[in-house]
């Protein structure tokens, strides 16, 4: 046996550990698409999707897909240096405009885009400043960037939110130049960036650039669902955005957004870009129709997905758990306790609910939550289900109020 085998049959105990008390939580098979699925040939409503509006399923998607795959097979063998389809250039031309910035550029994930942006941009003249929260696609591409011979930027984190740590920090830097990091809502805590104070900070400071990733504030803030921009008004003063496909738009890709010179520039620098296979023109046509019925109803879509957002947040706080500083249609249930996430998580899925434990070392110890997303696309009859099974297990499993805090301690 290898090192490599000794240390992976070592690291894999917590694994095995949690798979012989079948209680291990990850990697189940779904038989079928979309939010209501089945697993094992049980019927199960997906409260852990990205599915935000619900339109994966959209019979409009699923032909656009099929169409694309007959013009342009499944793929195009190569990457968009030489693989590059009239669709892409379309739907990046409509995004651009549709998101309000002059250029936009199609990534085959929204994990590429992330990386192979701070990469581009940042060198030795560069600090590049993260949330401590900040989502592993922004941690890789920044130590990436760091572990770059002769190019290798100044790394610093800010208290999470917190506009006065962003301020310390700018003042602080040892490098003329500041790439900001920063997320329109965060994935694992469902809070919004306080971005308008983050825009006023930066803007006292020279030569500071701020990237926002609203891969989960697309198709679910702002009037239109153009994202977290839109709904504070910020058009102009946030002059990198990333986003994805693999939420509102139902497939998977990456989206980055800009002025035109600064497109380009990562357009030809990002290695992420130019050395990984072209994004699937089936994806493509798909997001294009999504894209459509946004551009048609998109106020429409936002506000029944609030509205159903606000119904499951008052349905959990009135049984009383705790959804951290969520403030948005991502609510963790905070658990706090790792085998009381596990074992809730396999009690729901008995019943045809499925929220995924989120634990160590996705979060840290002490701030286990069951991943709960409300999305358009759940009936009442998914909340109150849900619902339902939530308010048994909370006193059955002592998961609120302070029986919960004495057994989780």
């Amino acid at each position: 046996m290898s090192w490599i085998s000794e240390k992976a049959h070592v690291e894999l105990q917590r694994v095995r550990d949690a798979q012989a008390k079948q209680i291990y939580p990850y990697f189940r098979a779904f038989e079928s698409g979309g939010l209501h699925t089945t697993i094992g040939g049980k019927p199960i409503v997906n409260f852990s999707s990205n599915d935000y509006l619900g339109l994966t399923n959209h019979p409009k998607v699923k032909e656009a897909a099929k169409a694309a795959v007959d013009q342009f097979a499944c793929g195009l063998s190569s990457s968009r240096v030489q693989a590059t389809a009239t669709l892409h250039v379309e739907l990046e031309e409509r995004l651009a405009a549709w998101y309000g910035f002059e250029k936009s550029l199609i990534f085959t994930t929204g994990y590429q885009a992330m990386v192979g942006t701070i990469t581009s941009l940042a060198d030795k003249d560069t600090t590049v400043i993260l949330d401590n929260l900040s989502h592993a696609c922004i941690l890789d591409g920044t130590f990436l960037a760091a572990g770059t011979p002769m190019r290798a930027p100044e790394v610093r984190f800010f208290n999470h939110n917190s506009a006065k740590a962003l301020d310390r920090v700018l003042r602080k830097r040892d490098r003329k130049n500041a790439l900001v990091m920063i997320e329109g809502i965060y994935s694992l805590d469902g809070d919004e960036a306080k971005i308008q104070e983050f825009v006023d900070v930066c803007a006292q400071h020279e030569n500071v650039a701020m990237v926002c990733d609203d891969a989960h504030g697309t198709g679910t803030l702002g009037k239109g669902g153009r994202g977290i921009i839109e709904k504070y008004g910020l058009e102009g003063q946030v002059p990198v955005v990333i986003s994805t496909f693999s939420k509102t738009f139902g497939g998977i890709g990456g989206i980055l957004l800009g002025d035109a010179d600064v497109v380009d520039f990562i357009k030809h620098n990002a290695r992420s870009f130019l050395f990984s296979a072209s994004l699937p023109v089936p994806i493509v046509a798909a997001a294009s129709t999504i894209l459509d019925m946004l551009e048609a109803d998109g106020e429409a879509l936002v506000n029944e997905l609030h509205e159903k957002s606000a119904y499951m947040r008052k349905g959990l706080t009135d049984i009383g758990f705790d959804l951290g500083d969520s403030n948005s249609h991502i609510m963790p249930i905070m658990i706090r306790d790792e085998t009381k996430a596990m074992f809730t998580h396999v009690a729901l899925l008995e019943n045809g609910v499925l929220m995924v434990p989120i634990m160590y070392p996705a979060v840290k110890e002490g701030e286990e939550r069951l991943r709960l997303n409300v999305t358009r696309g759940h009936t009442y009859e998914d909340m109150d289900r849900a619902l339902d099974l939530l308010r048994t297990y909370a006193d059955s499993f002592s998961l609120v109020g302070d029986t919960a805090k004495t057994a989780g301690t």
